[in-house]
């Protein structure tokens, strides 16, 4: 079973800590100046080794901000990028992570734009917050315990048909 734990120095909110353990499937983002977000997949389940929380299935999932019970909804992550967000609904906000591009994925509040995040599964990630938006501690925790839980990036349905193409043809 495999813990990470990655120390982060963000820009806007300073240092912070993301831990993933992929045997239990929990992600847990904390640092001085945010909120503690945990992000846990239910005891006991089968984990999708292409995830790194190990599901999308919102049933097998709890998310907690700063101790409290967070609405999360990840999309089914089938041929088009846009399947593979992320929604979480807290505090009379919505927040949103879309791929869009196969590293990147955009983090949105609201329907605004924040920032992309990077993560490629290992519990590591980036934060490129816009210089035209106004995040706050709680859009970091949750944008960080997102991409670590559910990596950010996507092929496109084009590169997708095409690997399929690909494959039938010997």
């Amino acid at each position: 079973m495999t813990i990470t734990e990655n120390s982060v120095t963000d820009d806007l909110f300073g240092p912070l800590t993301v831990r993933l353990d992929l045997g239990r499937g929990e992600v847990v983002v904390e640092g001085a100046a945010l909120p503690r977000i945990v992000l846990s997949r239910a005891a006991g389940t089968r984990a999708n080794g292409d995830i790194p929380v190990g599901t999308r299935d919102a049933g097998l999932l709890v998310l907690t901000i700063g101790g409290e019970a967070a609405a999360l909804a990840p999309g089914k992550g089938r041929l088009i990028r846009r399947s593979y967000r992320v929604d979480v609904r807290h505090a009379g906000r919505h927040w949103r992570l879309v791929p869009r591009s196969t590293r990147k994925s955009r983090f949105l509040r609201d329907g605004r734009r924040l920032g992309a995040l990077v993560s490629r599964g290992d519990g590591r990630v980036t934060a490129d917050w816009r210089s035209d938006a106004t995040p706050d501690a709680m859009d970091a925790a949750v944008g960080y315990a997102l991409a670590a839980a559910f990596g950010t990036g996507a092929d496109s349905l084009w590169s997708e048909a095409a690997d399929m193409i690909g494959e039938l043809i010997p």
